[in-house]
């Protein structure tokens, strides 16, 4: 393995530095306006980001920022609802096999508007139907929900479980069992409070 690919952080560092990289944002403290030329230099070479975030396309959610994390330390994936594809696994494989990152985290968000159409999907919506194929991969994490919960807490409640229903998807992958088995990866979800600022990391 390449120096390029060993990874420069174990799992546990790298969450521990996306913690503290939004507690700084949520302070307003955030360590990156500007790039030294240096730095891009020296990232030419090559990219050993600490963690990979699968996250939501929503332009409020972006995870560099909110994560105070500087050029080259997240490797980011971004799509409506951080729903998975063949696409979207195909990338994380290559961050997995390639890039090494020990940590990958599923990141949603309150008031997620794919989330949102998935609901009323269930409930008899129609959408155009590329959209509608995206909230196929949705719907399915939707369905052990309590059917009688108060539209807020349905909101959240249904954030919370595409997260999870993510993470289920990809952790039943050959490669992050293998990964998973080896002590080598540690998958994390995480939900965007949009009011606040805040991540909260979910419980295992």
């Amino acid at each position: 393995m390449s120096a390029l690919t060993t990874p420069a952080y174990t799992a546990d560092e790298a969450l521990a530095r996306l913690i503290d990289g939004n507690n700084r944002f949520v302070r307003g403290e955030a360590r990156f306006p500007t790039i030294q030329k240096e730095i891009l230099a020296e990232l030419a070479k090559g990219q050993r980001p600490y963690a990979t975030v699968l996250g939501c396309s929503d332009s409020r959610v972006p995870p560099e920022l909110i994560f105070d994390a500087g050029f080259g330390e997240l490797f980011i994936i971004r799509v409506a609802g951080n729903v998975i594809s063949p696409e979207v696994i195909g990338t994380l494989q290559y961050a997995g096999v390639h890039l090494r990152t020990p940590l990958f985290v599923v990141l949603g968000h309150e008031g997620c508007g794919a989330v949102h159409a998935a609901l009323a999907a269930r409930a008899g919506s129609r959408e155009p139907t590329r959209i509608a194929l995206l909230l196929d991969n949705i719907l399915p994490g939707l369905r052990d929900m309590p059917p009688d919960l108060a539209p807020d807490e349905e909101s959240r409640a249904a954030v919370e479980a595409n997260v999870r229903w993510s993470m289920h998807q990809l952790l039943d992958t050959p490669e992050a069992k293998a990964r998973m088995v080896e002590g080598t990866m540690k998958l994390v979800g995480a939900v965007y409070e949009l009011d606040s600022g805040r991540v909260r990391f979910l419980p295992s």
